[in-house]
């Protein structure tokens, strides 16, 4: 036993499900060690991908189930699910006259040139959507009471009909929840054994067709997430691993297993949002509190802005789109999420050439399986990852650490005959053309991202994860104007480290539309005070009833007549003397930062307050990282690399990423080898490495910047 007594030495894990792999770290509290472990992920079954994931870690490091302290878990169960459409049979109750609020949605098209536009697929049938008498007036006045006969009796036809899950969604029910609320009673009543969900609770916001979608889609996956989230605590237990099991959350919080398996929906978005928690942390670590995150991964590439060491959340987020890139052709749901934007494609999106004679990247992708060409499994289509071995920034035989090896003259061969042929380019321009397509796209895609926020992404320095980005990171970063790029060590299982990072939080709403004139602090004040109890019952229900409790407090605020807010931080919503001026002043602020303008004398309204409880940020500082060899010379050898500056192959240093000692001083070009990424560091640029093992990469002017 340690000074610090017996249980002072504890561990937490981190695990991240992926389409191809589950990824673990684990963090030893007292030594402040960071341990990393891939394991295949079981589609048939995720939890025992993550069971054997868990006993590899443990088996490895020389752990014991009994010192874990806790498993933080993100998983793309929910989003697959709503993607897929393989969610359970699900019913809709609304009212009287609501039945085609899903089919008839905000009345947008999504693309205005496309006359063969198809809509927003509903998840839910029109026969399986149903009505009842009863209606609540905005203000919350009960205008109709609901008909109890008739909801009786719609319960007992919902009996028979073989439904997993009921959503309930009323007009105005956020202002007036009592008749959602006897719905749902009188439904478990005659379906005890179905899952039933009434949007007040999931998420009581204006946008009845919002609302809507929310709650359905809370409904279709509850009953999966349920049995899923049931098998992975028993076979913890089994494992004896004793602590309680928390999930990662859209917004970078995290909660008990019990409130996910209430609110599944607000884990859909979970693991990108740990890769943006663990963006925000190496940042801070690195000095940067200003950061682009740069996710890009097999399929997909995403950006987020940070700024003061924490991203952004939005409550406006879509998923399962019909058409990629196009907002409005997904389900809108009304979750708190972290401010992503797709920005472009992932390792194994296909390139070709479109009908303008133009290379374009994606949307589609070759998977895991066949994979790019250069994986031997069958694959013919040329993919980014094979221009990236064309190109010479991969190793075919130092792959995954060599586990896996490339097969170069298949993605030449590829990239000839899908793109070289068709424009006349051998396959090394075919290669460059692929690799500049993907990074300009992804330039501009962020630069844009950050112009709508009112911000210049040549102010932020870029943190890269995923597996492919640090790849990509500084020729995109070159693009942008950004002069640094901060690379971690193990960004491939980055959202798995991201969710050790996260405090413990839940966000309650409540919509409640007020005239700022007529702002009442007593009334602001009573509120808020009633959400955090909620949220500090929430903690004590879950065991963490001794923890500090923050308390965060927004605002959403708009000019009266129009149709989106802003989000307004209060910075004290006891402090009822000038609540409405600095509200105003704030509102302000957030306004002119994103529109470059305000109306002057115009009235401005609160549409809804949201309150944040949340624990502090735990501490995970890393003082070594476990993997680290520092034996032996960190050069590895030389190989020809493709120069983006000097448009020609150029000889250039590999390295070892795990042999680079603190404040190594190297300079570009070069090549920085480790088992889940590989950097790419272009001319000019020069590299070292701080004491928390990241990669500072510092990038050379351009000409004309």
């Amino acid at each position: 036993m340690n000074a610090k007594g017996q249980d002072a030495r504890r561990y937490r894990i981190g695990v991240d499900i992926g389409g191809t792999f589950t990824d673990l770290v684990m963090f030893d509290t007292e030594a402040r060690m960071l341990v990393n472990e891939k394991v295949p992920t079981t589609p048939d079954d995720p939890s025992r991908g993550v069971l054997n994931g868990i006993g590899l870690l443990l088996q490895k490091s020389g752990v014991h189930a009994r010192d874990v302290d806790a498993v933080i878990h993100g998983t793309t169960l929910v989003a697959n699910a709503l993607i897929e459409r393989k969610g359970v049979r699900t019913a809709l109750v609304t009212t009287d006259g609501f039945r085609d609020v899903l089919q008839i949605g905000r009345e947008w098209r999504y693309d205005i040139y496309d006359i063969g536009l198809q809509p927003v697929d509903s998840l839910i049938e029109r026969s399986a959507r149903f009505e009842v008498r009863e209606r609540v007036g905005p203000e919350g006045e009960a205008i109709t009471p609901l008909d109890e006969r008739q909801m009786e009796a719609l319960a007992q036809q919902l009996a028979a009909g073989d439904y997993e899950a009921v959503a309930v969604c009323f007009l105005h029910s956020y202002r007036f929840p009592a008749h959602e609320q006897r719905a749902k009673a009188i439904l478990e009543k005659h379906l005890p054994h179905t899952t039933v969900c009434i949007s007040s609770e999931v998420m009581p916001e204006l946008g009845e067709y919002e609302r809507s979608a929310t709650a359905v889609c809370n409904a279709y996956v509850q009953p999966l997430f349920r049995k899923y989230i049931a098998g992975l605590i028993d076979g913890m237990r089994a494992m004896g691993i004793e602590r309680e099991l928390f999930l990662m959350q859209s917004d970078g919080g995290t909660v008990h297993y019990s409130t996910a398996m209430q609110y599944p929906i607000r884990l859909v978005q979970s693991g990108p949002a740990g890769g943006v928690q663990a963006t925000a942390l190496i940042g801070r670590l690195a000095g940067a509190d200003n950061v682009l995150c740069f996710d890009m991964g097999g399929t997909t590439a995403k950006a987020c802005l940070i700024e003061g060491g924490e991203p952004a959340v939005t409550t406006d987020f879509e998923v399962a789109r019909q058409a990629r890139f196009k907002k409005g052709s997904g389900i809108p749901l009304k979750v708190p999420a972290v401010d992503m934007i797709e920005v472009g494609s992932g390792g194994g999106s296909i390139a070709r050439i479109n009908q303008m004679g133009l290379i374009q990247v994606g949307p589609d992708s070759s998977s895991a399986v066949p994979g790019p060409a250069c994986y031997g499994l069958g694959g013919k289509d040329g993919t980014v990852t094979d221009a990236d071995l064309v190109l010479g920034y991969l190793d075919a035989k130092a792959f995954l650490g060599g586990d896996m090896a490339l097969d170069e003259p298949a993605a030449r061969q590829a990239l000839a005959a899908n793109i070289g042929q068709r424009l006349g380019l051998d396959e090394v321009e075919a290669a460059f053309g692929i690799h500049e397509t993907v990074n300009e796209t992804m330039a501009q895609a962020a630069s844009i991202h950050a112009l709508e926020k009112g911000r210049k992404a040549a102010d932020y320095a870029m943190v890269p994860i995923g597996g492919a980005g640090p790849v990509h990171a500084c020729h995109v970063a070159l693009k942008l104007g950004i002069r640094r790029v901060v690379c971690p060590l193990g960004a491939g299982v980055a959202s798995a480290f991201g969710f050790l990072a996260s405090p413990m939080s839940f966000q309650f709403v409540r919509a409640e539309i007020t005239p700022l004139a007529q702002l009442d602090a007593g009334r602001v004040r009573a509120l808020v005070d009633e959400l955090e109890a909620q949220g500090r019952a929430m903690f004590e229900a879950s065991g963490m009833g001794s923890v500090k409790v923050l308390v965060k407090v927004n605002a959403a605020m708009r000019y009266v007549g129009q149709g989106f807010e802003v989000l307004v931080p209060l910075d004290d919503h006891r402090l009822a003397r000038g609540m409405d001026s600095r509200l105003e002043r704030a509102f302000e602020a957030a306004y002119q930062q994103l529109y470059g303008r305000t109306e002057r004398g115009a009235p401005v309204e609160i549409v809804s307050w949201r309150v944040v409880v949340m624990s502090e940020t735990p501490d995970i500082t890393p003082a070594a990282v476990a993997t680290l060899d520092d034996r032996g010379s960190a050069l590895k050898g030389r190989r020809p690399v493709y120069s983006v500056l000097s448009r020609r192959f150029v000889d250039t240093p590999v390295y070892d990423r795990y042999r680079l000692g603190i404040d190594t001083d190297l300079q570009g070009p070069a090549i920085v080898e480790e088992r889940e990424s590989t950097v790419v560091v272009p001319e000019g640029a020069r590299v070292t490495v701080d004491r928390y093992r990241n990669l500072i990469v510092d990038l050379p002017l351009q000409a004309g910047q």
